[in-house]
Parts: C-alpha cells; structure tokens; sequence
C-alpha cells in the first residue's frame, strides 16, 4: 500500500502526513493518517473524525480508540485512521475554514480550489483509492445535541448491514448530499455510515462510549479482531422519517423531555417563555416519535429547531 509517496508494508504500523496547506502565520496545515496494516489480507477500513472541526466526540471517539490500541495487532485487513481532518476548523472552534467553506460540501475537491477543497481532495486522491468501507464520526451542531445514531444510504445495503452490525440506538435512513463525503464514496462503491453523537464543543461520555463499542462491533465483523465485544443489551430503532419542531416565537427555551425517549402526539415537551415576564408558551409534540436530538440553547430565535422526532413510516407506532 502506497499513501503520499509512503510505502505501508503488511504487518506495518506507520503515521502518514499529507501536506494540505499554510496560513498567512507560515503555518503549515498537515493531515495525520495513521495506518495499521495486518500480515494478512482483508478489508481496508477507514475511521474519520473531526471533517467539522468543532465536533469534539468524534476525534475523541478515535484518540480513544488509538489510545486503547484497537488497531495495534490486527488479525487481517488494514485500518486507516485519521482522528482529525480539519485541522484549522479545530484550532478555531469552527465548523468551517477560513473561507466559511464546509468540507464536507466540497467533495471531491480541487487541489487549486479553497482550504475546504484542498483538504476533501487530499483525502478524495490519497486515501479513499484504498478504502472497502467509511465510519465517519459526526457530532450534533452548535447547541443541538443528537442522541448517539447511525445514518446510512437507502439505496446501498451494504450501509445498512454495517449501521446494523455498529448497533448505535438509533439507525436512521438518510438521503445523499450533493459534494459530501457520502456522496463521493457512494459514487465510488464505497459503503459509508455516519455515526452522530452529542453536541459540538463539548465532550459527551455515553456518546465516546457507544461509538467505541460500535467500533469495535465493525472490527469484529470484519475479522481483524478475534476479542468478540460485549453484547449490547440495546436493540436498534429504525428511523426513515425524521422531522423539527421549530420555535414559533423567540424566548427563552426550557426542554421537559430528553432525546432518546419517545413522545406522544399532544405531550408538552418544553416551554417557551418570553423574557419580559408576559407570556409562556409550551412546545407541543404534533406526532408520536422518538426524540433523536435537541437544542440546548436556552436562547432561541423564532424558527429555530427545537426538537429532532424521528420514526419509522411502515409501523408508525413505538
């Protein structure tokens, strides 16, 4: 295996640097891939964190997985790992880069383009050449926090077979987005799930946890680990339709219900509060669902997003 000019043996364990870019500083922005390699052959899995920089659980999830030598002596395949793709969103608590530009809408990017489209192309040239299967690790943004979930493509079953297999709480169908990563992969033949876990800036223990153990379930799966991992007691939801519930006015927010729970048509899940003391509002849930995510915000703006439901059309009951 070839990355970057760098040659991966089998049986050789090697961290790669790919050159993105520099700052007006002079600084220089690199991409860290770190590679496992097995004597034997098999599956090549590719583990991302941190596309948007601000998502702290999902560079967590990967340091920790690095950190407990998950990858260390694999029994076959190849792991590649990048904990961290956009250094400079990181480094500035920013989803985006300099040019407010998202990464994970600039696949398959340009190496003459903006930082967003260096950086998707580096990653599009040099690595998922390599790649049999994508776990992408995600995090709710700004305020809003996603109960841990697994999102995969309708149209290709090998997602879904490996959202199954990863077993999050929730395993939630999602169309493609134009110049995202999924995108790019699926159009490739590359089976992608995205696992979505807690809120941006701030780290999250049972979301870190469950994506480790789903981690952990994949590597079993595919034969690189012969530790068979503790078995879940959890059963995973199916979710193929998703809907907000949105602040029809501006206030202060003050959430009932927590996500992961599920709601009944006409339950209070939290109440809106004018800040001059004049009026209070309760959010009234219009369906029965699962709460799949919340905003935090104590703050909100009319319009905003309040709470994520989440069901499953065909039984339409809990």
């Amino acid at each position: 295996m070839t990355i970057n000019d760098n040659i991966i043996e089998p049986g050789e364990n090697k961290i790669i640097k790919i050159r993105v870019g520099k700052l007006p500083s002079g600084t220089h922005i690199n991409i860290f891939a770190h590679v496992y390699r097995s004597k034997k052959p098999g599956k090549t899995l590719l583990l991302l964190g941190g596309i948007h920089g601000d998502e702290i659980n999902g560079i967590e999830i990967i340091r920790s997985a690095i950190e407990k030598q998950y990858f260390d002596d694999l029994v076959q395949g190849t792991v590649i790992v990048i904990p961290l793709l956009n250094v400079y969103g990181f480094i500035n608590f920013s989803r985006e880069v300099p040019d407010g530009k998202d990464v994970n809408r600039s696949f398959p990017g340009s190496s003459t383009g903006s930082l967003a489209s260096r950086v998707a192309n580096k990653l599009t040239k040099f690595i998922l050449p390599h790649v049999d299967c994508i776990i992408d690790f995600h995090t709710g943004g700004d305020s809003r926090y996603n109960y841990p979930q697994i999102r995969y493509t309708k149209s290709n079953s090998k997602s879904k077979e490996l959202a199954k297999i990863f077993n999050a709480p929730f395993i939630i169908e999602k169309p493609l987005i134009p110049k995202s990563l999924r995108k790019i992969a699926h159009d490739l033949h590359i089976p992608v799930i995205v696992y979505e876990g807690g809120e941006s800036t701030r780290l999250d223990s049972f979301a870190i946890n469950t994506g480790l153990e789903g981690i952990k379930n994949i590597l079993f799966h595919f034969g690189m680990i012969d530790e068979k991992p503790d078995k879940q007691k959890r059963k995973s939801v199916f979710i193929d339709k998703t809907s907000w519930i949105r602040s029809r006015d501006s206030g202060i927010f003050k959430c009932y219900v927590e996500s992961g729970n599920y709601i009944h048509k006409n339950d209070i899940a939290g109440v809106l509060k004018d800040v001059l003391g004049n009026s209070s509002k309760n959010i009234i849930a219009k369906r029965d669902a699962y709460i799949i995510g919340h905003n935090n915000a104590p703050v909100v703006n009319m319009g905003d997003a309040l709470f994520n439901l989440g069901w499953d059309s065909e039984k339409n009951i809990k």
